[in-house]
Parts: structure tokens; sequence; C-alpha cells
């Protein structure tokens, strides 16, 4: 009983029907939307009791969870408004992910940050959370607004008064909105008032939902989670307390694994015009044989002056900026192939593919392999 029209809840169930598929096979039955509002959470109730249901996955409102206990089989709840101290809770790493958030801002130097978020809802106030303490430890600018979704009635008045606040940002700004919905509501918002998206606001959502990502123009930048792996282990779980094998209620995380990077966070806040020049010319050339000497021809500077004004804006050296160019796109070749660690260094720029194992672990804590086993979205055994 879950939303099957959004992107994360069809992963979540295609991790549930792969842990089916090779432990099962089990029976789903998907309980129609309208179901809830003819018969109530009584009749759904009655439902599962006269089918004889051995779990559920639910979404369901905190008030109701009373009238499910009456079941006394395993439920699994998808978070909501907030977290089940009586179910087990399908959850997130949502601090988490809104501190992964604030860091790519930061990275790329922005001092200006917003939060856009779902009023009332735990996975929108805990990425909140975690993006503010990241900005406010960068002692960068923070902005929140909230709002209930912005359908049908609530269109009109959280319509207004979110125009008045994105007109009212400072600008350029990082502008992290609670899912990719919320940022598509940014960026029909944005086109109305001529913001520019991502000159004045550069965007980003979660769940990589494709399909709401390229309903905007430009298209959004969206952070991955490891949803089906959630899936896939709920149904481990939920396997073992049918068995009586687990009595206790559990947590499943599911944990924000990288970046799906598009057209709506393409710059970085940068004043130097030559510096922006350089740093562009480095992202379209990462995986290239680059050096110095070919950057100072980009712009009338002289190799000490490039390097001083680059640290100056970017807060790192020449170097190290191409080198984490380089560690961010192996990383993301990492996750999203499945080609050797030699042809994916290659790919990514690097020479010398006998220590990309000990560059890799120095930069993000872990080796190849290991940051493979933790996020990629193959199913655990």
């Amino acid at each position: 009983m879950i939303d099957y029209s959004s992107e994360f809840s069809r992963r979540l169930l295609k991790g549930l029907i792969q842990y089916s598929k090779e432990h099962g096979p089990w029976i789903f039955y998907r309980l129609p939307s309208y179901y809830k509002t003819l018969y109530g959470k009584e009749g759904i109730v009655e439902w599962a009791k006269e089918w004889e249901a051995d779990a559920i996955v639910a979404r369901w409102d905190h008030e109701g969870t009373d009238l499910l206990k009456s079941l006394n089989i395993p439920v699994v709840l998808q978070n909501y408004k907030d977290r089940s101290d009586y179910f087990s809770n399908l959850t997130g790493d949502y601090i988490g992910t809104g501190e992964m958030a604030a860091r790519f801002f930061i990275k790329r130097r922005y001092r200006n940050f917003a939060f856009y978020g779902n009023k009332g809802v735990v996975w929108s106030r805990e990425r909140a959370e975690g993006f503010r303490k990241e900005v406010e430890k960068a002692v960068g600018n923070y902005y929140y607004f909230e709002s209930e979704n912005l359908d049908g009635e609530e269109w009109g008045t959280s319509h207004i008064q979110l125009d008045e606040w994105l007109l009212s940002l400072p600008k350029p700004v990082g502008l992290f909105a609670c899912d990719d919905d919320f940022a598509l509501r940014i960026s029909q918002i944005c086109k109305i008032n001529n913001i520019k998206i991502p000159e004045e606001i550069s965007l980003l959502g979660v769940d990589n939902d494709e399909l709401i990502c390229h309903l905007s123009d430009p298209p959004i930048s969206s952070i991955v989670t490891d949803v089906e792996k959630g899936g896939y282990e709920a149904g481990r779980l939920i396997d073992r307390m049918i068995k009586g094998e687990i009595v206790e209620p559990f947590n499943i995380i599911i944990r924000p694994t990288r970046f799906e990077l598009r057209k709506s966070t393409e710059k970085y806040d940068i004043s130097n015009g030559y510096i922006s020049q350089v740093v562009n010319y480095i992202e379209d050339n990462f995986n290239t044989d680059i050096n110095i000497e070919e950057l100072t021809e980009l712009v009338p500077l002289s190799r000490r002056n490039l390097e001083v004004k680059f640290k100056e804006e970017m807060g790192t050296t020449i170097y190290q900026f191409i080198l984490s160019c380089r560690i961010d796109y192996f990383a993301h070749l990492l996750l999203t192939t499945d080609r050797t660690l030699y042809d994916m260094a290659l790919e990514a720029g690097f020479n010398d593919c006998k220590n990309i194992s000990r560059i890799f672990k120095k930069h993000r804590g872990c080796t190849p392999v290991e940051f493979q086993k933790k996020y990629s979205n193959n199913f655990p055994p």
C-alpha cells in the first residue's frame, strides 16, 4: 500500500520483487488507491484479514497504526510524517543526504544556500537539518521555505509565497529541494519569473526520478539513493519475520550514493571570470593529459598568477581540482558500469593505473571494490 506513481516506490518494489524471485515466489497484491477512500482504514484491515495477508508494506498515517496492530503480522511502514515506534520502518539517512547536498554546493564555492521543503514530513525535515548544519559549518547564508504538496487548492497561495521567496533570495544561490518533485516546482516558478537556472539558482533534487528531472528545462541534477537495495533488504527481513527468526521491529536505512549531474547545477559561484573559464575547461577535459601550461594559454595570466588566483577562488590547487574531478568521475563509473578497474581508471584520466586503489582510498576512505560493495545498487548476497 504505497504510492506506485513515484520512481522511488517503483525502485523499492523492484528490489522487493527481486528478493521474491530468488527466495519465493511470493504472491503480491496491490491494494487499489481508491480502496481507502471507499472503505477507510478499517476496511483495509478487514481486507487484510480476509485475504490472510502474511505481511504488509505500506505508507500509513501515524494516527492509524493502532488498527494495523490487530493484524499481528509483519508490517513495514514507508516513512512519511514520522517514524513508527512499534512497526518496522523503511526509512533513510535523511540527515546524511542533506549534508551531502550542502557539501556539493560548498565545493562549488557557493556562499548562499537555500532549502525548499515539504511541510510536516520526516524525510524533508531531516534533510533540511543536515543541509543547514553543513552550511553553518561553512559559515554560509542559509534560507528556508516549506509548503504542502503544491497540488489543487494549495497551489494558489503557496505559489505566490514561493514566488516571493525565490525572488528574494540573494543570487547566485545553491538550492536543495527535498525531492525531485519539489525541485521541479522550483524550476517551473523560475521560468515564470525569468530566474535563470543554473546561473542564478543552481538546483539539486533527490531520488533521481528521471521523468520528473527531464520535465524541467534545464534538466535537474539529483542525488541517487540505494532504494532498490533497501527493497531487497526489506524482503529479506520480512521473510525472516514470517518464519519467526526475527521478532523485534527493524529499521531499513536507504542511503544516498552519488549525484546524477544534469544542466541545473553546471555553474560554480566564481567571481573571477578568468578562473571561471579555467574551471569550465578543466571540467570538460579532466580525463585528458591536461597541464598548467595548457591552462595559461586560455587566459592572460602568468603561471604563478593563475595558481594564486585559482587557490583564492577555489580553495584548492589546480592539481588537486583536476584530481578531484577524476576521482569523482571514476567513482561514478564504479557505480554505473561493470568494466574493469583498469578501463575505468584510463577513462577517468589516470595514466598510472597501478596506484588508483591507493589514490581512491586516500580521497574516499575505502578501496574501489569496497566502494562498489557499499554504494552500488547490486542486491546483497
